[in-house]
């Protein structure tokens, strides 16, 4: 059982690089990769702590990304667009370099996203926030909406999203994303592989989805997270059929952000998650 999605306190996870190896080895898995949003830089010690457990860490990461077009009458794209890279090099890289570009702009959107909420008044200090991340450059929205939580403005995590921050309330502010296809691109050039994450947050029916999951597996796509943590066993079946009709490795992981998604467990997401070994070996065989 291997663990490709977990996302520690350098992005927003409340758990350290650390310990998010030391719960794989805990759950069971040979394998965890730790994807941080836009960030290596908890590599270092996840390394040091999966040699300590005894399991493999696969390095990686996890880029937002610009929702693609889509044929005429399919229907826009309602969710998130993320893309999880493998087998990063701890190495300059042309994806390293991008990634200190996409770094910059999600600190800048935060410090907008600070700016949004007091305005709104909604008695959120920036300061604080960066605080209780640890770090400016790790913050991200889920440490807005717990200190949303705590100023009262909402009742949890998930309704601090619903009310103010999601795409479209009223402290939503993008930041700067680059495509599927580039993320791709870089990946091949830095000798890593590209997957796209949690596919069903796209928010499209079946055939809008394969149409998608086909057309980007033609610009060097390598995987499709079909084995996902929050999904159910119906869900995975087509996200799996999907894959193999693209010529996609189906992949899984559990996206584990600790406290923030309390319900979800490295290696076994919500209890019924098993992602096989061989899914690392036939994602390695896609390396250029």
């Amino acid at each position: 059982m291997i663990d490709l999605h977990t996302h520690s306190t350098i992005s927003d996870g409340s758990e350290p690089p650390e310990r998010i190896c030391e719960l794989a080895a805990a759950a069971g898995c040979s394998a965890v990769a730790l994807t941080d949003h836009d960030s290596l830089a908890g590599l270092h010690l996840a390394t040091e702590a999966a040699e300590r457990v005894g399991i493999r860490l696969v390095r990686g990461c996890e880029v937002s990304c610009t929702k693609p077009p889509l044929p005429q009458g399919s229907g826009p794209i309602s969710g998130s667009v993320h893309v999880l890279v493998y087998f990063v090099e701890d190495t300059p890289s042309p994806l390293q370099d991008e990634l200190v570009a996409l770094r910059a702009d999600r600190t800048e959107r935060n410090r907008r996203l600070g700016a949004r909420l007091a305005e709104l008044g909604v008695g959120i200090d920036y300061e604080a926030v960066v605080a209780e991340a640890g770090r400016e450059e790790g913050l991200g929205r889920p440490h807005f909406a717990r200190a949303l939580v705590r100023a009262g403005a909402a009742d949890d995590i998930d309704s601090a999203f619903d009310r103010w921050l999601a795409e479209g309330r009223p402290a939503y502010v993008p930041k700067a994303r680059i495509t599927v296809t580039d993320v791709t691109r870089l990946a091949r050039a830095s000798g890593a592989v590209a997957v796209l994450a949690h596919p069903l947050s796209l928010g499209l029916e079946r055939r809008a989805l394969a149409h998608l999951v086909a057309e980007l597996a033609e610009s060097g796509l390598c995987g499709l997270e079909a084995l996902y943590g929050a999904y159910g066993a119906d869900e995975r079946k087509l996200l799996c059929d999907i894959a193999a009709r693209a010529g996609l490795v189906a992949t899984g992981g559990s996206d584990y952000h600790g406290s923030f998604k309390p319900e979800l467990h490295v290696g076994t997401g919500f209890g019924d998650l098993a992602v096989p070994d061989g899914v690392l070996d036939a994602l390695a065989a896609r390396r250029p």
